[in-house]
């Protein structure tokens, strides 16, 4: 890299920290800015989502690109070394599923969390405006918290957090601290001693519920202080050396723990979501974890979905064997039937 690569986004956005963290890890330069402060200067994504990466293109002006995913991919075709992305297909794969988990589900914890429980409303309201870069006036941060808050809340049933919803988001979130706090007595990162895309979709959102937001947090302190040094961490592995990625054919019992909460909760929401996309249908109804689940349909996640079953369809006949057993009982192999 001649320049260092531009990324916009703020710290409040469980992608923006990352695509940093990834961007450490990875030893690539980069040149952090607050977003709000690009959207007169330079060129706007068709969606305005956090990160925004800025490539050069042809002509070697900036194009902006979103989605923390793609943007992995695209930095693992371009810079070789200290890959997130296991060489092992199947274990790829395994991590690609983990990581879009992570991404896709627990982020509903996050949001459901810091949008209705009061205490996680409130301290939002005072302290995120202000990581917009611009200092705020009393009275101005008071208002824009206020706006800012009530915008956030509306989205709520976007992301399925409801008064049907909730207890399941809650219980699935503290049975996964159970599970990683297991796993990180014993295992540094999820699926060796390195991290893998997947260490870091999990570590953006416990940067939020596991540092930032009152309730989540105080609830990993009760069950899972593992998780929240890990997260600390993670921020900044800059220092690490490569080392090894676990055996697909025996990973540890706390990862296929972690894939039967997987299979629990996420792969029967995908699959139904898919299915009312498909449909047209202007609801997504299904039951996760024997409670009612009921939320929009989201399109974006019917592509989730067609990327993991595209990627396992690519897999050699040996490799699709080893997810195949990895992922037996867990419930995750429903998504690939």
């Amino acid at each position: 890299m001649t320049e260092p690569l531009l990324i916009a986004g703020s710290p409040g956005s469980p992608y923006t920290r990352k695509m940093l963290a990834v961007l450490r890890y990875r030893r690539l330069p980069y040149r952090f800015v607050q977003a709000n402060t690009t959207r007169t200067t330079l060129p706007q994504p068709k969606v305005p989502l956090l990160p925004t990466v800025y490539f050069p293109d042809d002509d070697g002006a900036l194009a902006p690109m979103t989605d923390s995913t793609p943007i992995i991919r695209r930095l693992e075709r371009a810079h070789h070394g200290r890959s997130v992305i296991p060489a092992d297909p199947a274990l790829a794969l395994i991590d690609a599923l983990i990581e879009d988990y992570g991404d896709e589900w627990l982020t509903k914890a996050m949001f459901h969390y810091r949008w209705s429980a009061p205490a996680d409303i409130a301290k939002s309201a005072r302290v995120l405006p202000n990581w917009f870069g611009t200092p705020l006036a009393d009275a101005d941060l008071a208002a824009m918290g206020e706006t800012f808050s009530s915008r956030q809340i509306g989205r709520l049933g976007y992301v399925g957090s409801n008064a049907v919803t909730g207890a399941t988001i809650e219980a699935s979130y503290e049975r996964l601290l159970t599970i990683l706090d297991r796993h990180f007595a014993a295992h540094r990162f999820l699926l060796g001693d390195r991290p893998g895309s997947a260490d870091f979709a999990l570590y953006g959102q416990f940067t939020q519920l596991a540092l930032f937001d009152p309730t989540p947090m105080a609830r990993a302190t009760g069950i899972a202080p593992r998780v929240i040094a890990w997260a600390c961490l993670v921020e900044d592995l800059s220092g690490e050396e490569d080392m090894a990625w676990v055996d697909p054919a025996t990973l540890p019992e706390t990862v296929t723990a972690l894939l039967g909460e997987i299979g629990r909760t996420y792969a029967p929401l995908l699959r139904a979501n898919a299915a009312a996309v498909m449909a047209g249908a202007d609801r997504v109804t299904t039951e996760i974890d024997g409670r009612a689940w009921e939320q929009a349909p989201f399109a974006y996640q019917a592509k989730c979905l067609k990327a993991l079953r595209d990627q396992y369809q690519a897999l050699e006949a040996s490799s699709r064997g080893t997810v195949d057993t990895a992922l037996a009982g867990t419930g995750c192999e429903a998504l690939f039937d």
